[in-house]
């Protein structure tokens, strides 16, 4: 592929941009963009986990002046694919970091995970604007996070669709005005099965998201409703709300993105068809709006908007969340760090759809709450956690072998 250079439009700065996580699914919705518009944008780094292929193909196409790769066994691989672009090629955790680092105005914070901690923080101790897609930066450190945020005079404009939503309706110049934030979840591929049935549901069935073309950890997730779990711990911190002021409702149609309701009755809501280069590309324009090639919304087609609450005995994963967002200090990391383990022993066919939540309240309930006040008690308690979800993932074999 060709190396877009930028040109610059009289009168239009040229926007430098980095991509952590950038072949991922909102990766690659970002990668999109930048491709439809590479006059506006000049990318330093991009960066991905193992896939060099798509990485390297990316940064040739995108003109990227570097190109990272977590997996340090993949170095040969990029430096290989990207031989002759001129392009950098690095390797391994500390480098991921290092890009995050380069002088970027604006960060796509992507990585799917807690592995995306480090690389935001770094971006947000340089003041970047940050394009935050990484829940478990807020979920796991959510206090320390928006901390340095502020001391570091760094600005996140939120990417998930439903934060985004509550991001363009919130009036933070009257926050005490607002009664209410109201999440929408699509329910997911199970929302109409009983317990019996998601009993036998499989990886197959539970990445197939019927709204959205997402990764498979995060399809796992929205099946379970532990995303909206996750969610509701982001926007506890993203928006100056109190637990009590966040709301879940079951959206199936995923065309009311979230809403914000106010003292005074009023309920400001954001639409549009379902597709992530909406949200990006606000992030990506922040604080004006570019264009973006999502299909235009027009409610005369749709018919119907249907809404309902959700069913916590089905989907015991947003109960969970809502404890660990109660008990605080090391209960959400604890949570997100166990539900990871949980969701990859699901996807790898070691335990069923409907062991993962319990997975995840065991774990809760044995590490317990503790104070969270660095960055390193969170590496510990996400290590001490993964080590208890597993064991209590072993003792899911154990008596099912025993039960055999």
């Amino acid at each position: 592929m060709a190396v877009v250079a930028p040109k610059a439009v009289a009168g239009t700065p040229v926007r430098s941009v980095s991509i952590l996580g950038s072949t991922g699914s909102v990766g690659c919705n970002t990668v999109d963009l930048l491709r439809r518009d590479p006059g506006a944008f000049r990318v330093e780094a991009l960066t991905a986990n193992h896939n060099v292929e798509l990485l390297a193909a990316q940064a040739r196409q995108l003109g990227a002046r570097l190109a990272v790769v977590a997996d340090p066994g993949r170095y040969g691989a990029l430096k290989e694919a990207l031989a002759g672009s001129g392009i950098e090629a690095a390797a391994g955790p500390g480098a991921v970091v290092e890009a995050a680092e380069r002088p970027a105005e604006w960060v796509m914070a992507s990585i799917v995970g807690a592995a995306g901690l480090m690389p935001t923080l770094a971006a947000v101790r340089r003041g970047a604007i940050i394009g935050l897609a990484n829940k478990e930066c807020l979920v796991c450190a959510g206090g320390l996070m928006m901390a340095e945020i502020r001391r570091c005079g760094a600005t996140v404009v939120p990417v998930d669709s439903e934060h985004s939503a509550i991001y363009q309706v919130f009036d933070f110049a009257n926050a005490d005005k607002v009664d209410s934030l109201i999440l929408t979840a699509s329910g997911g591929p199970f929302r109409t099965l009983d317990r019996a049935q998601m009993a036998e549901v499989t990886p197959a069935q539970a990445v197939a998201h019927p709204n959205w073309d997402m990764g498979a950890k995060i399809s796992v997730d929205s099946a379970t409703m532990m995303n909206k779990g996750l969610e509701l711990i982001e926007a506890f911190h993203l928006f100056p709300v109190s637990p009590d002021q966040l709301e879940v409702v079951v959206h199936p149609q995923s065309i009311v993105h979230s809403m914000v309701s106010y003292v005074d009755g009023s309920v400001l809501a954001q639409l549009g068809l379902p597709d992530m280069r909406t949200p990006i590309a606000y992030a990506l324009g922040w604080p004006k709006r570019i264009a973006a090639p999502a299909p235009r919304l027009r409610l005369a087609d749709i018919g119907q908007l249907t809404f309902y609450a959700p069913d916590e005995d089905r989907f015991p994963a947003l109960r969970i969340a809502r404890e660990a967002l109660r008990l605080g200090g090391s209960a959400a990391p604890v949570l997100n760090a166990a539900n990871e383990i949980a969701v990859e022993s699901f996807l790898a066919g070691e335990i069923g759809f409907l062991d993962i939540a319990p997975v995840v309240e065991q774990t809760i309930y044995a590490i317990g709450s503790r104070p969270v006040d660095s960055i390193e008690d969170i590496t510990e308690i996400d290590g001490e956690a993964r080590s208890m979800a597993r064991e209590a993932i072993a003792g899911l074999s154990r008596r099912a072998a025993f039960s055999a």
